[in-house]
């Protein structure tokens, strides 16, 4: 089941940053006034992290990856992300559960494919889960390049997320953000980003919080994007190194407005 599409004519970044800006407001209000449900199929390193985060964004996680409970926690939940972090046997077979109820229920799900380009064995079975039709995948330059099997140039990203019906979310220096359609570049966060375990986890969780409030899954992916690169740009400038940053980014994200979003949003 896919959500629908706006019929947008393709366009430059700069033209949509606007848009990106509206739609991060509008979802971070939505996230608070509705508290979807979001459950995390991720590492082990990442599931406080990633629960802070959404807690602070205003959403419910939820972490289980036993086979006889997850069913029923999925079926609850308005989004799932599928994160193939530690990739053990249990969050294999977790995997293939959580994916068919959701699938069932039309409930969106997030892939994140950590660190496929360091296993052939992963990079495979994240392959196999394209089929299975991930609503949007966050990954960066090197696992997409794995994923695909080709570098991430915007030409073939865009041609990538035609062909499987999807948003990529290519998080870096600047987050790229394509649908086969529209194409959007997010310059905002802060290189202390990159020195905290788990903060890509905690994006993709993130766009899955968006995701269950925002029936585009290209503007719920750009807006979540954002949220996170304002609340790290502000948690930087708070923090005195990567361990005061991971507290102050929660608390950059809880207090996040959209007056905050609008003066800092920037595409280079």
């Amino acid at each position: 089941m896919h959500a629908p599409r706006c019929e947008l004519t393709e366009q430059p970044a700069k033209d949509l940053i606007p848009e990106v800006v509206r739609a991060a407001g509008d979802n971070l209000a939505r996230v608070r006034d509705r508290i979807p449900r979001v459950h995390c199929i991720t590492n082990t390193v990442a599931q406080s992290f990633t629960a802070n985060m959404l807690l602070a964004l205003g959403a419910v996680p939820s972490m289980t990856i036993a086979p006889e409970e997850i069913a029923a926690f999925v079926a609850r939940a308005d989004a799932l992300v599928v994160n193939l972090g530690t990739l053990d046997a249990a969050r294999r077979e977790a995997c293939g559960i959580a994916i068919e109820k959701a699938s069932e229920a039309g409930t969106p799900w997030v892939l994140d494919p950590v660190f496929i380009d360091r296993s052939q064995p992963r990079a495979a079975f994240a392959k196999a889960l394209l089929s299975r039709r991930p609503r949007a995948i966050r990954l960066n330059a090197a696992e997409f390049a794995t994923l695909a099997g080709f570098d991430a140039g915007d030409a073939k990203l865009r041609a990538f997320a035609r062909e499987y019906e999807t948003v990529i979310g290519l998080t870096g220096a600047r987050d790229i953000v394509d649908d086969g359609r529209r194409h959007t570049a997010i310059a905002n966060g802060d290189a202390l980003m990159a020195k905290v375990t788990a903060m890509g986890c905690a994006a993709s969780a993130i766009v899955a919080a968006c995701l269950a409030v925002d029936d585009d899954p290209w503007r719920a992916t750009a807006s979540a994007l954002m949220i996170l690169g304002v609340a790290g740009e502000i948690a930087a400038s708070r923090a005195r190194g990567p361990g005061s940053f991971a507290v102050e980014i929660i608390d950059a994200l809880y207090l996040l407005d959209r007056s905050s979003l609008a003066k800092r949003a920037r595409d280079h």
